[in-house]
């Protein structure tokens, strides 16, 4: 299903853009992410975090004329517009919504087709390739974004069809868990630390930029702390594709022990991503919604985490 080629509009998420002179100067002030490892040809996952390091929002930036563009959850783009807008006052840069100026897809196996449009893509994660107004970004292994300006997204969209079945969005979703990335929404807003996230390990986090919001308190877990919660995939046989935030349980413990992330179809199945005590997560008895809910079983990601390498970032 989800290994199979096809595109898909990603209506799902927003895009907000700061522009100006001291964009990047000012967003390197408020984001786990290196702004300067961005550059015309590589994008980056990132967050923004409270004081105390909770996630405000997740997202991919990427670099765009005079400043960036960060892809979210559509949801989340007004209350971070309005938050950062507080901060921005005294800096030379513009923030908006950029939602309505461009139009994005997602390609699963869509190398040939992005070739066709003369985006000859790397194969490494977080490449970035432009030509004439287009974008592409490699955002795993097989999968890619396509960024195309609103007036040219009609006729980009008839040549991806001529190359590429149209699938649905629940299709690249399904991608996007079984690589293993987890991703911030409304139900989820300052719940999660980037670690419980694994966001440090899909490069979303940098130890070695500087002060941001909410810097100290991940600092202080990845360099002092033992991260009791964090990013599991799991599948689960039921009909209802759980929304997330929904909470899970296990016979261990008397309250919840985490909750889930994102979740799509996989045929008879449904996987999803959650957040979970690794204690529980390991004893291998995780329940959906209450202790009698549906029983979940515990799949691999497509890496691990490693501390020592984490930080070299």
């Amino acid at each position: 299903m989800a290994d199979s080629a096809f595109f898909c509009t990603l209506s799902h998420e927003g895009v907000l853009a700061v522009r100006g002179a001291d964009a990047g100067k000012f967003l390197q002030g408020q984001l786990t992410c290196n702004l300067n490892y961005l550059s015309d040809s590589r994008a980056s996952l990132g967050a923004r975090c409270t004081q105390k390091g909770r996630m405000q929002s997740s997202f991919r930036i990427l670099l765009d004329a005079d400043g960036v563009l960060l892809a979210m959850a559509s949801d989340l783009l007004e209350p971070q517009l309005a938050d950062l807008k507080k901060y921005a006052v005294f800096s030379k840069s513009k923030l908006t919504d950029e939602s309505a100026a461009w139009v994005r897809f997602g390609l699963q196996q869509g190398d040939i087709a992005l070739s066709s449009l003369g985006l000859d893509l790397p194969a490494e994660t977080d490449s970035v390739v432009r030509n004439e107004g287009l974008i592409a970004i490699r955002v795993s292994p097989d999968r890619a974004e396509l960024w195309a300006p609103a007036d040219q997204a009609d006729a980009i969209k008839t040549k991806l069809t001529a190359a590429l079945p149209e699938g649905e969005l629940n299709q690249w979703l399904l991608g996007q868990i079984r690589a293993g990335i987890g991703q911030v929404m409304p139900s989820t807003r300052e719940l999660f630390i980037p670690q419980m996230l694994n966001l440090q390990a899909v490069g979303g986090v940098s130890f070695k930029k500087g002060c941001y919001t909410g810097q100290e308190i991940v600092a202080r877990m990845q360099y002092l702390g033992k991260l009791k919660r964090r990013l599991y995939r799991l599948s689960l046989n039921t009909a209802e594709l759980p929304e997330p935030g929904t909470q899970l349980f296990a016979p261990s413990h008397n309250s919840a022990i985490g909750e889930v992330v994102l979740a799509a179809n996989a045929g008879q199945t449904i996987e999803l991503l959650a957040v979970l005590q690794a204690e529980a997560a390991e004893a291998g008895d995780v329940h959906l919604g209450a202790l009698e809910g549906p029983a979940l079983q515990l799949l691999d990601l497509p890496y691990e985490l490693d501390r020592d390498r984490e930080i070299q970032r």
